[in-house]
């Protein structure tokens, strides 16, 4: 039996090469749900809504002396790709507000000057602002009666009893998530945990929204705002996150099917490609 000729096998090693090649990238492409909570309004959000360029409260001015404005720009990624449930074996105390990512590294300060949002014991409405809706669980806590804002967020801080629970979906009303939770009774300063775990990809997001009890911030330190809209489509390119073409104001059902569907399906077909690959390389040394 005559051997392969030379080119013939170099040939078909290199559509295998970069058959694979390509199929790891759409096996390994970045998740596409981000979104931040709005209210009670999370420390991402409210340092971005003072302006990345120009922040107004110390914190905020703080936190870009030292990790840059992009993180800011950024305001709708803090996550874990590859979470998987596994939220307190990948993030450390002290880590929680920053999913234990270096880029954002400055939302773990323990401070009590993070921009506060008032509340009350009882009913309230969440807000969560979503650029790339998905089907998943948002769950979020409340640190216990007794907690000091001047120590490192831990998860023995947290009420293990949610304040609120909910069931996301692939669709989001005008890019917002909007749910009824029940805040326990407390006094003074609180930070509110979400965590946001997707069901259809392993994905977590994270955030801290600091509040205040039984009191009205005083005008120096008048409560937060959330990001306006003009605000985050102005600030679009200045983003790093990637949606791979969907979210935005009025995600649509067939947006979501377009780009979740997209990847599934390239997989196939390289899956296929790399078959047929190692198919041909059998038959050509058989000849």
């Amino acid at each position: 039996m005559a051997p392969m000729p030379a080119p013939r096998t170099t040939a078909c090693l290199g559509v295998l090469g970069v058959a694979s090649a390509a199929l790891l990238a759409v096996a390994t492409s970045p998740a596409s749900a981000h979104g931040a909570v709005f209210n009670p309004v999370s420390r991402i959000a409210a340092c971005y809504a003072e302006g990345p360029e120009t922040p107004k409260s110390q914190v905020c001015k703080d936190l870009v002396a030292d990790s840059g404005t992009q993180p800011l720009y950024d305001w709708n990624e803090v996550n874990i790709a590859n979470a998987d449930g596994h939220h307190q074996q990948l993030i450390p105390d002290g880590k929680l507000c920053s999913a234990n990512r270096e880029k954002y590294r400055a939302l773990d300060w323990a401070r009590t000057d993070w921009p506060a949002t008032n509340v009350a014991a009882g009913s309230f409405d969440f807000k969560f602002r979503v650029t790339a809706p998905h089907s998943g669980t948002m769950t979020l806590y409340i640190t216990k009666d007794g907690f000091d804002p001047t120590h490192p967020l831990k998860w023995s801080d947290l009420d293990p009893t949610p304040v609120a629970t909910y069931q996301t979906g692939r669709t989001a009303t005008d890019g917002y998530y909007n749910f009824t939770g029940t805040l326990p009774a407390r006094t003074g300063r609180h930070v509110v945990y979400k965590i946001w775990q997707r069901n259809d990809s392993p994905e977590a997001f994270y955030s801290c929204s600091d509040v205040v009890y039984g009191q009205r911030v005083a005008a120096a330190k008048a409560a937060p705002a959330a990001p306006t809209e003009q605000h985050i489509a102005a600030d679009a390119t200045k983003s790093t996150v990637s949606h791979h073409g969907h979210g935005g104001g009025k995600p649509s059902a067939d947006s979501f099917m377009a780009s979740s569907v997209a990847q599934p399906v390239a997989a196939v077909s390289l899956a296929g490609v790399v078959t047929s690959g190692f198919l041909l390389l059998r038959r050509r040394r058989n000849q």
